[in-house]
């Protein structure tokens, strides 16, 4: 019974109608109220009735008039906020403003009134307006949002956001919250109430509190998650094994939340150590705007984003180049959604095709080029070796030569950690990419022909690309599990990809030719670690973790500079320069001349051999080509 009870009390709303006759008979009660205080019992006489019935009605219809105009009937009793209180003062007040000035002008000789009496009425009729208001909602609240699927919370935030947070919950039907609490770092704050509930400080004791008050969730107001993004506080709660919650950020909201679907769960990327990053717009802007500029491997995960930080920047055209085609074609879409004020093209191209590359070059004529195609996917390219050659070291020669012929401004590839003391194919394909465009700038600058700046930019890995664990785990995750790490005891460094797309633009901007920029990816962060703070996020408890072993080419860590390397600083603190050794052009010509012919004999151990013999310190690990190392190791020794 009690069920059906408050069932029927959330699924029924009362007519505009019924709250304007509600309304106007809180009037007529407040009128015959102070009637009675006024006259008494004993003074009850005709002509005192006949003058109350007449003054009531005056009352009345003023008082209507005004309710119709200002709409106080048109929001939904339980739900009533500080804005709908505030009509009903404005309608009052002007319906009362308007029955004294009729009563003592136009209707004298008929009603006999008095000021103090009309703001007894006045004051009387608002406190019992407001009163039938907080009645029905304190009713709704203990009646029907005591209901079962109702989630017991502490907001964490007591500034504007944290206390609008939690007065949405109060007040929106779709939010299934009972705000027990708020937790503050604030000393000053701890004891105070707001909207009924208590603030309580963060330290030890907090999840003893929240314990006993029955509470396993904490929604974070946008405000404070910027202060706590990647800190120790985040990784606490959730190895308490709170639940975790916030939402956009207030310009978004602004202020009142309107949805359920407006609450968020944290996202892995918030709980990982990183300093916020800081870039110089007006440099970047001074050498993108007006520019032609073109973007490989346009449509994956790094490429992609690329495109639209320099979207923003005003260039006279994008070129979009990739061989994946439904990619590229949403790309396309979201382009001409979103900047339809950027020329852009879109061309489906093999970055090692010369003849189809050559032609792209002479049509568009790219005055600024990101490099961000390549395969990258380690066990693939163990697999696939003449593949990792062909498009990888072929298509970074082949643009990087036409990029001189054609007079090109800059070009900046993308490389990676696994570069730098390769343990795989993968890795080792794009550190020759590294020799190469790097020699190619020393051969130009030996020539005075630095018309085109050669610029690398070397970073590990970034959440949420194509391959990376995080969309890996999420999906093991969803179905129930188990999630699979390679190793207990492997690490990352970890970026988000906006974030290191802006270091990649930056670099780009300070880049006067053959550096090789270095990007501190903060803290590095155990795999193991990831899954299991990932797990708890999902709230999925139960869901476990399956160690597979190291895969084809796989090291338990990376490595942003080789050992013989050192570094020197840049104005931007998170990106550095790397001393790294010089080659000779024409040796390094030669020898990926012959790398890539070998190639197409699709010869896997001659091809890495090859590989091995232009990067010495390339050393496989759990590969089948670890056997070179070891003959190669015997050589040294006879």
């Amino acid at each position: 019974m009690n069920r059906i009870i408050k069932n029927f009390i959330s699924n029924r709303f009362l007519s505009r109608f019924t709250i304007l006759f509600l309304d106007i008979l809180i009037v007529l009660f407040s009128c015959f109220t102070v009637f009675l205080i006024r006259v008494g019992f004993s003074g009850f006489t005709q002509e005192a009735l006949v003058n109350g019935v007449k003054l009531s009605g005056l009352i009345m219809t003023a008082n209507a008039i005004f309710f119709v105009l200002f709409r106080t009937m048109r929001g939904i009793l339980r739900y009533s906020t500080f804005r709908d209180l505030l009509q009903v003062v404005y309608a009052l007040t002007f319906g009362y403003v308007l029955a004294f000035i009729l009563a003592n002008t136009v209707f004298s000789q008929y009603i006999e009134s008095t000021f103090p009496r009309f703001f007894t009425m006045y004051v009387v009729n608002i406190c019992l307006m407001f009163g039938f208001r907080i009645v029905v909602k304190e009713t709704y609240d203990s009646l029907v949002k005591a209901r079962e699927n109702n989630i017991n919370v502490f907001v964490y935030g007591t500034k504007a956001t944290g206390i609008s947070l939690a007065r949405s919950f109060k007040s929106m039907p779709d939010m299934h919250y009972n705000v027990k609490g708020f937790i503050s770092n604030e000393k000053e704050m701890v004891g105070k109430e707001f909207l009924g509930a208590r603030v309580y400080l963060y330290d030890e004791n907090i999840y003893r509190i929240l314990e006993s008050m029955d509470v396993r969730t904490v929604i974070i107001s946008p405000q404070k998650m910027e202060d706590l993004k990647g800190s120790d506080t985040l990784n606490e709660m959730i190895d308490n094994g709170l639940t975790l919650l916030t939402t956009p950020p207030l310009s978004e909201w602004k202020g009142e939340l309107t949805t359920q679907e407006q609450i968020k769960e944290l996202k892995i990327e918030d709980l990982l150590p990183r300093a916020p990053i800081h870039i110089n717009m007006q440099n970047i802007a001074n050498h993108i705007e007006g520019k032609r500029v073109m973007v490989t491997g346009a449509a994956g995960s790094i490429g992609s984003e690329i495109v639209r930080q320099v979207a923003a920047f005003n260039p006279f055209s994008i070129i979009l180049v990739d061989q994946a085609e439904t990619p590229l074609h949403d790309m396309r879409l979201e382009m001409m959604n979103n900047w339809v004020e950027v020329n852009t093209e879109c061309i489906v191209a093999d970055i090692s095709n010369k003849t189809r590359m050559e032609d792209v070059f002479m049509k568009y004529k790219p005055q600024y080029i990101f490099h961000a195609a390549a395969y990258k996917h380690v066990p693939m390219m163990e697999d696939n070796v003449s593949e990792s050659i062909q498009n990888n070291v072929l298509g970074t020669k082949t643009l990087a030569d036409l990029a001189v012929r054609f007079k090109t401004d800059k070009f900046v590839m993308i490389s990676t950690d696994k570069a730098v003391n390769p343990s795989n194919v993968m890795g080792c394909s794009k550190r020759i990419c590294e020799i190469y465009v790097q020699s190619l700038a020393k051969e130009l600058e030996r020539k005075g022909m630095r018309r085109t700046q050669f610029i690398t930019t070397r970073f590990g890995n970034v959440l949420g690309s194509n391959g990376s664990v995080i969309p890996l785990f999420r999906e093991q995750i969803r179905k129930g599990g188990p999630v699979t790490v390679t190793h207990p005891e492997i690490i990352r460094y970890f970026m988000t990809i906006p974030e290191a797309c802006q270091l990649v633009l930056e670099a780009g901007s300070m880049g006067k030719g053959g550096e090789i920029y270095l990007f501190d990816m903060g803290k590095p962060v155990k795999i193991l670690d990831l899954a299991k703070r990932m797990i708890r996020l999902s709230g999925s408890y139960d869901v476990k973790i399956e160690f597979t072993g190291l895969r084809h080419g796989e090291k338990l860590y990376e490595e942003l500079l080789n050992t013989k390397e050192n570094t020197k600083p840049t104005h931007h603190e998170k990106i550095m320069i790397a001393n790294v050794q010089e080659y000779d052009y024409q040796v390094v010509k030669d020898q990926i001349d012959s790398l890539i012919a070998t190639s197409y004999d699709f010869d896997d151990m001659s091809t890495v051999s090859i590989m091995k013999q232009i990067v010495p310190e390339f050393k496989s690990i759990n590969s089948p080509f670890e056997s070179l190392d070891q003959l190669q190791l015997k050589k040294a020794i006879i």
